[in-house]
Formats: structure tokens, C-alpha cells, sequence
């Protein structure tokens, strides 16, 4: 194999020699060098011109260069790929433990790698792959002169096993028990969330905080939803410990801050199993809901085979109870289902109820229920508290409604006042569909609705896959000076939405404390004649993040 990779750089260093002209200093050789030696010259320059300019990366010959993703070359020209390449790209299940090992799993593939094997650069850490190219199911091609790497896939797509279930990668957090609360909202989202750290750290996240301290009006009678949590967690509110502000007693603590920010949810609508199990696999537990035809304290039900542990519900009725699902089996016999459904096959799911019912907290949910996974929710960006020193919002209620022109496409704006002298860094909003287009603009110098039109400049754009919550970094230096206004624009085109816009608005009596005098914003339909977002009795759902300078 080394012999094979030797030739394949010679013949790239070859290619350079002939395509890439080199200046005069890099043609001369030393007398009597080897011809390896010189190669490896040539090599170790274009290398480092590489790791200059940065690598094109490509997948099928697609540049992925407007999505962020630092894939690297060491000085043998061998690949390094961080998580989320790994991931989002590879679609690989990424398990870090704390003793520095990394776990990758693909299809029915598992390789484990030592934390001597992992480089660590500028705190971002690389997994060596070139060896492992085709058992991830992946072929690589170089063009050293160009400094292109593009990656095809050989397996058909093949990644997901047919079981997986996250109990064996200690990927979950113990079974909790949210008693005659209507909290399952609240449980379902945070273990899901928790999930995401795991294996490498547990933490248990204070469910009484997220239900008491969300700027919603209810009470822990009454139950919730996804987009609450997600208000709470991106508006900052929380996660914080469960030590910190324990369960059940019916006491908070308003002003404990948040340990951990979140930077990204994606939401998958509709049922694609295969969605599902990928953002599984790839990220952790997905909070969702089902009709529970049996209530806290009740394990009977038609529809549930207590022998089994397993529900299956085929009726009309709405959901009305939420958990996390974290796996499935293919081959899951539709015989222990009662009634038995029309295929085999199962989610995994973990339930709120303690470790009495189920299989210790857990049962399984046909893949045929109603309403499992109709609507699913994954955090898949959780970052420390101190990524960014400020946050400026006006939507502590988040996404309640939408707006727009009756067309896919629309900008919002938000104007904001520095605090102090800072550097802004990034921006975060809501795609409200899935292959939602955005551009991000800045006016730094903000006087009046007219700015909107003629200082702003860009800053950032991509594309989503899915519907969600999604933070923007900003790669230039801002400067902001202490007083000074200024707007975030952004840009979205939604395929299928006339109402791309998501806006915090009154959404009935939980959202009484709707409060439209805390913010400026503006909507457009194609960036040129603006209106005023709290004259429709709505706030933009747009936040900028800024550091002190």
C-alpha cells in the first residue's frame, strides 16, 4: 500500500513539475540530491501553499468551499477531516471519549483511533483518514497544483446499519422521571440535547429552569413544545444544571445564566426514515411526539405489549406526549406489536416515566404509528458559554408565527445599538424550511430605514438542508463603537414557503408577554421598499453576537 502511495505522489509532484512553471528558486536542486528529496521539495511547497490559500474542497466535483468546511493536508499530503466534515459530509457517527479517543462508525464499519493518532490545530481536531478511504466508502482524487481534493462516493450512499441503538456507544443520559408534571416537553428536549456531548461529557440539564424560565406563560401542568425549547436555548435563557435548580420542588432560580449556547437545531418535518436515522447516527437523540393512548402512572393500554415494551397506535388522534428517539431496528418483529402492524421494524425511544415502565425507561414505537416522527427536532451545535461576549435580540419567544409576500423569497432586518466597543462576529435566524438559500448583510452606519438600501454589504451566505435555527460566524472584523446603530440583513429563498419569515407575534395566551418595544425591525420583499416589523405587531426573529473589542 505505501509503495502505491509513493508512486501516486510522485506522479502528482510530476504533474506539479510540468503544469505548475516553477519560479527559479524552486527549479534548482541541489548536486547530488536525490530525486526523492526533490519531490518531496516540490511537495512540501505546494503544501504549504495550500495550507495558505486553503484547500478546495469537492465533493462529485461540487465545491463545498461556501460551506465552511476545513479539511486539511499533513506534510505526507495525507487528509485530515474534522467532525463535521466527518458527519455532514461523510455521514459518519463521531463518538469522542475523554481519554482522547475518537470513534467513527459508518454502515457496519468501526475504526477507533488513539488520541496519538488526533492533531490538534488552532483547537479544532483532525481525524487522519487517507488510510480509510474506501472502509468509509469514499475514493479521493488530488490536484496538488490547483489545491483541489475532491471526494466520490463508492458505496452507494450505504451508511446507516441496519440497527443502531445509542445505549451501547454511551451516547444517553440516564432515565429521568417527570412525575405528574406535564414536563415531557421539557425532559424530551433536554435529553435530547444532552445527548449530543456524550460520550465525551454528561451533563444533566435543569428541566425545571427550562419550564419556569422560558418567557411563556404556563405552568408545569401544562405541556409544551419544540419551539419553546429552542426559544429558550437560543435566546440564552438556559440549559442550566439540574444540581443548580433541581426538579419538582416548584422553586427557580431566574437569574442562574446559561452553561452552554446553542448554535444550531435542525428540524425535520414529515417522516424520512432515513433522515431521521441519519440525524441519529450523526448527531444524537431527536426530540418528537406521538398520541400516548395510556397516561403517567398507566402502562395499560391496547396498544401497548407490556411483554415487549413496545406501542403501536394507528388511530386519528393528535400527539399528545413527547420523547427522544435514539435508534431503531430494521428487523424489529411487527409480531410484538399489539395490534400488529402491516411491517417490521422500530424507533427506540426514551421515555420520561421513570425506570418502571418499559424496558427500563425505554420501549419501542412501530415504524408504522401514526405519528412518531412526523416532526423531529435535533440540536446538532452546542458550544461553550464564552463563544461570544454579547448577544442582542428582540424575540425571547422565537419562532410563534410567519411572514412574508406570498412568494419563497424575502428579506428581514434587525437594528441593534453597540453597548460598548465591540467586534460583531455572528448572526442567527431561522430557516423555516428545508433548502432555504440566505446572503447576510451588515450596514454598519445605520440612520434610517433609507440605509437598508445603500450601505449594507455582505458578510456571509449558504444553503440549509433542513428547516431550523442557524448561527452565521463572520469571518472579517466588524468594529462596532459604543453607541453606534446598526442592521443585520438577511436575505432567504425557501423553496415552497409564501411566508419564509419567522417572527415572534402573538400566538394566543402563551405568548402574554409578548413584548414588541424591545425591538427595530423591517421586512422587504426583495430588499428595496422596506416596512416596519412592529407596525404588524411583530418582532424580526434575527439576534447578532458581538465581543467586546
Amino acid at each position: 500500500m505505501r509503495k502505491i502511495v509513493s508512486i501516486v505522489l510522485i506522479l502528482i509532484a510530476i504533474t506539479a513539475i510540468i503544469i505548475y512553471y516553477p519560479r527559479d528558486e524552486e527549479r534548482s536542486m541541489t548536486p547530488g540530491a536525490s530525486v526523492d528529496e526533490a519531490l518531496d521539495s516540490i511537495i512540501q511547497k505546494k503544501l504549504a501553499m495550500i495550507d495558505e490559500r486553503g484547500l478546495d474542497l469537492c465533493v462529485s466535483g461540487k465545491s463545498l468551499s461556501s460551506f465552511g468546511y476545513d479539511v486539511r493536508l499533513d506534510d505526507k499530503a495525507k487528509l485530515l477531516a474534522p467532525e463535521d466534515f466527518l458527519e455532514d459530509i461523510m455521514c459518519c457517527s463521531v463518538n469522542e471519549y475523554p481519554n482522547g479517543k475518537i470513534e467513527l462508525d459508518r454502515s457496519e464499519t468501526e475504526l477507533q483511533f488513539s488520541s496519538g493518532d488526533i492533531q490538534n490545530i488552532d483547537d479544532k481536531k483532525y481525524v487522519p483518514i487517507s488510510d480509510h478511504l474506501a472502509e468509509l466508502g469514499y475514493v479521493v482524487t488530488y490536484d496538488l497544483v490547483r489545491g483541489k481534493v475532491d471526494f466520490l462516493n463508492n458505496d452507494g450512499g450505504k451508511y446507516l446499519p441496519k440497527a443502531y441503538d445509542m445505549r451501547e456507544h454511551d451516547r444517553v443520559t440516564p432515565v429521568r422521571n417527570q412525575g405528574a408534571y406535564g414536563t415531557c416537553w421539557a425532559f424530551a428536549s433536554l435529553g435530547a440535547l444532552e445527548s449530543i456531548s456524550l460520550p465525551m461529557e454528561e451533563n444533566i440539564y435543569s428541566v425545571d429552569h427550562m419550564s419556569m424560565n422560558n418567557g411563556f406563560s404556563l405552568d408545569l401542568s401544562e405541556g409544551g413544545e419544540h419551539t419553546m425549547s429552542l426559544a429558550y436555548l437560543a435566546s440564552w435563557e438556559g440549559p442550566v444544571y439540574e444540581a443548580d435548580d433541581e426538579y419538582g420542588d416548584g422553586e427557580t432560580d431566574p437569574d442562574l445564566t446559561a452553561v452552554k449556547h446553542l448554535k444550531e437545531a435542525i428540524i425535520i418535518d414529515n417522516e424520512e426514515q432515513d433522515k431521521i436515522k441519519s440525524a441519529i447516527f450523526k448527531y444524537g437523540g431527536i426530540e418528537t411526539s406521538l398520541y400516548m393512548e395510556m397516561s403517567y402512572g398507566d402502562f395499560e393500554s391496547e396498544y401497548y405489549n407490556k411483554d415487549t415494551c413496545s406501542y403501536y397506535y394507528d388511530g386519528e388522534e393528535k400527539p399528545n406526549h413527547d420523547l427522544v428517539v435514539v435508534g431503531w431496528d430494521d428487523d424489529y418483529p411487527k409480531e410484538n406489536f399489539t395490534p400488529e402492524p402491516s411491517c417490521n421494524g422500530a424507533y427506540i425511544c426514551k421515555n420520561s416515566w421513570g425506570e418502571e415502565f418499559g424496558d427500563k425507561g425505554y420501549f419501542y414505537v412501530s415504524y408504522a404509528d401514526a405519528n412518531i416522527c412526523k416532526k423531529s427536532i435535533v440540536y446538532t451545535k452546542l458550544t461553550e458559554p464564552d463563544n461570544y461576549d454579547n448577544i442582542y435580540q428582540s424575540d425571547i419567544l422565537g419562532w410563534v408565527g410567519q411572514m412574508g409576500f406570498d412568494k419563497d423569497e424575502a428579506y428581514f432586518a434587525n437594528v441593534y445599538t453597540a453597548e460598548s466597543d465591540e467586534v460583531l462576529k455572528a448572526v442567527s435566524f431561522y430557516a423555516t424550511g428545508p433548502n432555504t438559500n440566505f446572503s447576510v448583510y451588515v450596514v454598519t452606519d445605520y440612520e434610517d430605514m433609507s440605509s437598508l438600501n445603500g450601505g449594507r454589504r455582505q458578510i456571509g451566505k449558504g444553503e440549509t438542508r433542513y428547516a431550523g435555527y442557524y448561527t452565521v460566524d463572520i469571518t472579517q472584523d466588524i468594529e462596532l463603537k459604543k453607541g453606534q446603530k446598526y442592521a443585520i440583513i438577511v436575505s432567504v429563498k425557501t423553496p415552497g414557503s409564501e411566508r419564509p419569515i419567522a417572527i415572534e407575534c402573538d400566538g394566543g395566551d402563551r405568548t402574554a408577554n409578548l413584548d414588541l418595544t424591545d425591538g427595530e425591525g423591517y421586512v422587504s420583499l426583495y430588499g428595496e421598499v422596506w416596512y416596519s416589523a412592529e407596525e404588524s405587531d411583530t418582532n424580526v426573529c434575527l439576534k447578532a453576537f458581538t465581543d467586546d473589542k
